[in-house]
């Protein structure tokens, strides 16, 4: 630092600084270009320099041009490195060491930045913000910008357990170092079920960074679909080089490869985004080799493997989204977030959006809310999006148009978006002076040419796993140009000779299983079994793989052949649509499509093959004994057997399916239950005569699904519901069904969201509810207002024993309302009071009533604020339990246990 405070000129500083700048000063190019623009150099002087052989002798002879030129050229020369940081990244630390601050002088002159990398960077800023800015709605021919459009969704945070630990606020905090459980990870993993947004998300960080609005440090950023890895052939072979330029964009005047040498040095400044990695094939990847050189040839799917492993560009940043369930090695994971869809606010934010009139505003809303379940599937924001899009479309094409209230599938919404579709053709244009009356089936025959076309086009993608199509294989399909425009299809890939896409893909993979549905109900010419295809293709493999299930459709249907999605949800999603669609509900529209008698021939064979289907998956439920009588845990497709139950809307497989659980305790915990689905679970449930038991813990059925599930409350004797983000509005709905019917003996609503509002109505539950023996109601947002309410009611409860109020807020004031419940309690025995803001004061409370208290076994007093204070006390009480021990007498305060600290 002395020497460098001697250096007071900029002709100095280069001289004593020279063997550092020859060694680390990389981009000539840009400061040829600067030196020339600005007179300093001559055309000649710069053809001198690049006869030089060498980059470090290029960088010497600059030195010298410079030099001669005077103490004004050595200074520009250090002004371009300090305004062109991308490019000269390593001597920032430099230019702090000197202490470099631009002389007036300096800031006059002009600095353009021709650097290769900075370039590039822009170029991917430019062509990112260009892809990303509009989001595709109905078709080719409507697009909406994205910033009018998104909104966030809930993106819980989760652990290596999968356990939850709070919300991200914005999308910045996705690259902070919250939640990170594992540092030496690259991945940030973002899993949620189809239509949550995971797509989305990523467009929106992709159009933020475009912007320089993102909070990542990244000075590339390269995306890809997974879906494309499956496009390549298996004798395809690429290099790492091509796999980042040819599929994202291509450097320009980069001649020496200066980006790419930069990406291998700077891994850091890189960040990834891969959407749906469920989309990979997982035989592909797992029977890889590693590929560990950047300059070797190998498949794609090998260099992905690779990027997500660290064996390439290691260091780099990576955003990885997968459909919920999808596993991957939790070494390479860095945190893991998950997608919940909307809450209420989200909702109500989307609907301002789509509707700028307050009177179109407040008409959704209260259609809405008179609905639960359609407001709990409109937390999926694709679904909430057709609602919504087809709400805005029919309304104006008709004289009304109101969303349906009761009863409402995916079936329903998925119509409602292909009516949509086949309403804006020519022939069902409504005329500009008068709306028509709305006519659904005269919409669907019209347009039943085009439909059915769509539907074989998906048909064929599903049989054979491939769902991007070209030109020709659509006209093959019997669409024609004016079709392509209706709004099922988009484009994707590379342009054809005249310009247009030359690919294209169904909108979106469940509205693919939808039109796939479609087909095989359509479809007059195969025999009326064929309509089972996907069920009987999973049987079989079921049947050599797994345990006997409705829909574990978990391979293809010959040996050894690839599957392109291993969960294989599109399969899941395709006969749930066809439930649907050969439901009785829908008989009316469907008649006027296919002939009635094959249309009941295949209803029958459905619903046959449902009920046989439903019995084997009953039997196969494994039970056991616990203290709380015959529990069984449902294996995973128990919940798509509900739903598809549900879609059907068939009153005898419910009722068979409710007689056929014969356990008293269904535990559904950690099965992704989002709030559409409470209402299957009840339209079974409520035909079950029998009290029931019902654990769904750590799920996301939220205040919908609670509303949902209010018919069924009246014989569920254990409610879990602990870690559902709920709220006080659903212990509304517990409190008035609980308390009217009286059998609930266990609730458990630990972790979510209730407040002392909530407390006050648990409270309500626990002085109401004669058999009530257990509540957990701990890590909610209950203050010492709750904790009175609930201390009091305890006291008064001559049935309780187990209380869990563990991570609230009732401090001192709650503690001595916990105190008096305590003393001279009849049942209480376990009691949890830890992490509450309790001191010494409360401590001394509860230490004194508990030397009156001759029942309670198991009191939790950790992680409080306790102090010498409270020592006297909680000695006398220790001493009292060990003379007790001691005299071997029954009596006071015997056999307790204390976890204090």
């Amino acid at each position: 630092m002395v020497v460098t405070q001697v250096l007071n000129t900029c002709t100095l500083i280069l001289t004593y600084h020279r063997e550092l700048l020859v060694s680390q000063l990389r981009s000539i190019q840009c400061i040829l270009d600067n030196l020339l623009a600005c007179s300093f150099v001559c055309e000649e002087d710069v053809e001198i320099v690049l006869r030089s052989a060498t980059r470090t002798d290029q960088v010497r002879k600059i030195l010298e041009l410079v030099q001669c030129k005077g103490e004004e050229a050595c200074e520009y020369f250090i002004y371009v490195i300090y305004k062109v940081r991308d490019a000269y990244v390593d001597l920032q630390p430099w230019l702090k060491e000197i202490n470099y601050s631009p002389s007036s002088d300096a800031t006059a002159l002009s600095v353009v930045n021709t650097d290769p990398i900075s370039r590039y960077s822009e170029k991917l800023r430019h062509e990112m913000s260009r892809d990303t800015c509009f989001i595709m709605s109905y078709g080719q021919r409507e697009e909406t910008r994205l910033e009018d459009l998104y909104t966030d969704t809930q993106m819980a945070l989760l652990d290596d357990c999968n356990e939850h630990l709070g919300f991200l606020g914005s999308l910045d905090e996705l690259f902070a170092d919250q939640a990170v459980f594992n540092p030496q990870g690259e991945i940030i993993y973002v899993i949620g079920d189809a239509g949550v947004g995971k797509s989305i998300l990523l467009q929106r960080l992709q159009n933020l960074w475009s912007k320089k609005d993102l909070q990542a440090d990244a000075i590339f950023f390269f995306k890809f679909r997974c879906r494309m890895f499956s496009l390549f052939k298996d004798t395809d072979q690429i290099s790492l080089r091509d796999l980042l330029f040819k599929y994202n964009c291509f450097p320009d005047h980069d001649p020496n490869n200066e980006v790419f040498d930069y990406i291998l040095r700077f891994p850091e400044k890189v960040l990834f985004t891969f959407d749906g990695y469920d989309e990979i094939q997982m035989n592909d990847l797992l029977n890889a080799p590693e590929v560990v050189s950047p300059d070797a040839k190998a498949h794609p799917v090998q260099l992905l493997d690779s990027l997500l492993g660290g064996k390439l560009l290691k260091g780099s940043q990576k955003v990885l989204t997968a459909r919920t369930g999808t596993e991957i090695q939790s070494t390479v994971i860095r945190k893991k977030v998950v997608l919940r869809g909307f809450s209420p606010a989200h909702l109500k934010t989307y609907i301002s959006i789509h509707f700028k009139e307050q009177e179109h505003r407040d008409q959704v809303s209260v259609q809405l809310d008179a609905s639960p379940h359609l407001c709990g599937l409109c937390s999926t924001p694709l679904f909430c999006w057709i609602v919504l899009k087809s709400f805005r479309h029919l309304h104006t094409m008709h004289d009304s148009f109101h969303l349906p209230e009761t009863c409402v599938t995916l079936t329903d919404i998925f119509l409602l978006l292909c009516e949509v579709c086949l309403s804006r053709s020519g022939s069902s244009a409504p005329s500009l002076l008068k709306k028509s009356p709305r006519c659904v089936s005269e919409t669907f025959v019209a347009g039943l040419r085009p439909l059915a076309a769509f539907a074989k086009v998906a048909l064929r993608g599903m049989e054979r796993s491939s769902f991007v199509y070209s030109q020709e294989e659509l006209m093959e399909c019997g669409l024609t140009e004016e079709d392509l425009t209706l709004g099922f299809l988009r484009p994707v890939g590379e342009c054809d000779a005249s310009g247009g896409p030359a690919t294209f893909e169904i909108l979106h993979i469940i509205l693919h299983s939808f039109l796939a549905a479609f087909a095989l109900v359509l479809d007059e010419q195969a025999a009326a079994g064929s309509v089972l295809k996907f069920f009987t293709e999973c049987r079989r493999k079921r049947e050599a793989r797994c345990a006997p299930c409705l829909s574990c459709f978990c391979g293809s249907s010959k040996s050894g052949e690839k599957t392109l999605f291993e969960t294989n949800e599109h399969f899941q999603f395709t006969n749930l649509f066809l439930c649907g669609l050969l439901s009785k509900a829908h008989a009316g529209l469907m008649e006027h499509l296919v002939s009635p008698v094959l249309l009941r021939k295949k209803r029958a064979l459905l619903k046959s093959y449902l009920s046989t289907s439903v019995k084997s998956h009953l039997v196969g439920l494994p039970h056991h004994n616990s203290g709380e009588g015959q529990k069984v845990h449902v294996l995973p497709n128990f919940l798509w057997m509900l739903r598809c139950i549900f879609e059907t809307g068939s009153r005898d497989i419910a009722q068979m399916t409710a007689k056929g659980i014969t356990a008293g305790f269904i535990k559904l915990g950690y099965c992704n239950v989002f709030s559409g689905d409470c209402t299957a679970l009840n339209f079974v449930l409520q035909h079950r005569q029998k009290l029931l038991g019902l654990d769904m813990d750590n799920n996301n059925i939220s205040d919908y699904g609670v509303k949902q599930l209010r018919p069924s409350f009246c014989k569920m004797t254990i409610v879990r519901l602990c870690v559902n983000h709920l709220s006080d509005s659903s212990v509304e709905v517990l409190a008035e069904e609980l308390c009217k019917h009286k059998v609930v003996e266990v609730l458990g609503l630990y972790n979510n969201y209730i407040t002392d509002a909530g407390a006050k109505l648990v409270a309500q539950i626990i002085e109401e509810c004669p058999k009530l023996r257990v509540v957990k109601i701990g890590k909610n947002k209950i203050t010492a207002v709750g904790g009175r309410y609930l201390a009091s009611a305890i006291q008064k409860s001559a049935s309780i024993f187990d209380v869990g109020m563990w991570g609230n807020s009732i401090g001192d004031e709650g503690a001595q309302a916990f105190a008096e419940a305590l003393r001279n309690h009849p049942r209480l025995t376990n009691l949890s009071l830890a992490a509450n803001g309790i001191t010494s004061k409360g401590g001394r409370c509860l230490a004194e009533a508990l030397k009156e208290n001759s029942v309670l076994r198991i009191f939790w007093l950790v992680q409080n604020e306790l102090n010498d204070d409270a020592a006297p006390h909680l000695a006398e009480l220790v001493q009292l339990l060990i003379d007790a021990a001691l005299r071997g007498i029954t009596g006071t305060t015997e056999g307790t246990r204390l976890w204090m600290r």
